[in-house]
Order: C-alpha cells, then structure tokens, then sequence
C-alpha cells in the first residue's frame, strides 16, 4: 500500500483527485489549513488520514510528510511553500513529489491560444520562480502544466507534454484541459 500525502486537499483539483485515490490500494493523508474541520466527509474512511496544517509550518510538513512515499501538492505558486516542502522532504529522506503548476511556465504555448493565456496569466513570474524551487530540489519530481480546468467529469482525456515540447492546439474544438486522471496514474505508478 502507498502512502500519498496531499497537500492542498481542499484544493478543486484535490475535489476531483481525492475520491480517485480513496479507492486504490494507498494509504491517504489530507492536509489542509483547518483540514479537521473541511474534510469531516473523509474522517471515517479507513484507508485516509486527515490532518490540520499550514504549509508555511515547517514543523506541520515535517509530522505530515514523514513516513510518506509520494507528496502532491494541489499549487506550486507560492515559492517559500515549495522551499519549505522542499527542505522537509530532503529531510525526511522522501523522494516522490508531484506538483500541479501552470500552463505557460515553460514558455511552451503558442499561437492565439498562447497569447490568450499569458494575458489570462498575467505576469507568472511567481509561478516560474516557484516552479524552478522544485526543478533544483534534487527530488524526483513531475511538474503538472495544467491546462485551463473544465468541470467536466466525465471528460477522460489528457495529453502527456515534455518539458522541451510544445503545447499544440490541433483546431479549434481541441480545448485544453486539465485531468486527474493522469494525476491518479502518476501518483500510483
């Protein structure tokens, strides 16, 4: 059984990833500001752990991270939160972290839609200096360039984008998005 740690679990994208995971062979431990009193719907589940904590607490990281396989942190935008999860899991000997960052961090988007998404964005500075904390961590890491998130459920689909390639719109009906489906697959492979 995994032991995955999610931080950031009353995140959306945690809305969607957390009812995935629950149901795997894993071990769950959600952490949230207040996670006690926003995650009670988790409490009685047998296989999940729910805890309280800030991520600017290095000492909350360290009782959350320790003993856990694989961090995922629901936003990689705040660079001293990824510094402080960072330094943690040096720390704690944990290796396995994945992070859901911006589309655009890279310079990869192209085109009409690249242009609509840097002006969407605005200035993402922070996202790529939060991003290259992770980069020179030392950790085995994937950064998630997420697409622009459609609540659409049921929609299963995703593309794989490495770091040097671009992000290509193939027409106009080819929308970007966001899925955790792949989250789910990198998380418990």
């Amino acid at each position: 059984m995994k032991r995955v740690l999610i931080l950031g679990a009353t995140s959306h994208i945690s809305h969607y990833l957390i009812p995935k995971l629950i149901h795997q062979d894993v071990s769950l431990t959600l952490f949230a500001r207040h996670g006690q009193q926003r995650l009670t719907r988790f409490v009685s589940i047998p296989n999940v752990h729910v805890r309280s904590g800030n991520w600017n607490s290095v000492t909350d990281l360290h009782s959350a991270i320790a003993k856990q396989e694989i961090i995922f942190m629901a936003t990689g935008q705040f660079i001293q939160a990824n510094k402080n999860v960072v330094s943690v899991m040096n720390a704690s000997r944990v290796n396995r972290l994945i992070v859901a960052t911006g589309l655009g961090i890279e310079n990869e988007v192209s085109g009409k839609f690249g242009q609509w998404n840097r002006q969407m964005m605005g200035n993402n500075r922070n996202l790529i200096d939060a991003a290259e904390v992770i980069k020179h961590s030392g950790l085995n890491f994937t950064l998630m360039r997420m697409a622009w998130l459609y609540d659409q459920p049921n929609n299963e689909r995703y593309e794989l984008i490495l770091l040097d390639s671009p992000f290509v719109i193939r027409n106009s009906q080819d929308r970007p998005r966001r899925h955790l489906l792949l989250m789910w697959f990198i998380i418990l492979n």
